[in-house]
């Protein structure tokens, strides 16, 4: 089984995020995920995140990748 590290874990958890909240029918699944992140995530961790954007966003789902543009906007 292989590992997932670094920004591939993060990119992973936001998607998985994105994909709770858009299954979930949520008035705003991108505002849903930018809370979480905002509530739960350490701020290493959404340092990590902003700076994955800022270098691309690859493999970031659309709702997640809003919601870290958000998240970076400080909105």
């Amino acid at each position: 089984m292989s590992e997932v590290k670094g920004d591939a874990k993060l990119v992973m958890m936001a998607n998985q995020i994105a994909t709770f909240f858009a299954s979930q029918r949520h008035a705003d699944p991108v505002e849903g995920v930018r809370n979480h992140l905002r509530l739960f995530w350490e701020p290493r961790m959404r340092k990590a995140i902003i700076a994955h954007l800022q270098g691309g966003g690859e493999g970031l789902d659309p709702v997640a990748k809003a919601a870290v543009e958000k998240l970076a906007a400080g909105a």
